[in-house]
């Protein structure tokens, strides 16, 4: 399961500050913790880092991605 929560303005830019460090979007969180921006999930999937976080956060059905 996963949920978008998509906002523009000041409060949150703020709150993403306060929560990760960064002001830009995406922000992705995997299994409620944070990743990164774009660039860093981008990374994490080259890496093959990526996958292996999805499924420990039970995000992958039948672990059955073979990105």
């Amino acid at each position: 399961m996963f949920h978008v929560i998509e906002g523009d303005g000041d409060d949150i830019h703020s709150a993403l500050i306060e929560w990760t460090g960064l002001r830009t979007v995406p922000n992705v969180f995997i299994g409620g913790k944070h990743i990164g921006g774009c660039d860093t999930v981008l990374e994490k999937h080259k890496t093959e880092q990526l996958v292996p976080l999805l499924n420990d956060a039970g995000a992958i059905a039948n672990n059955s991605a073979q990105l």
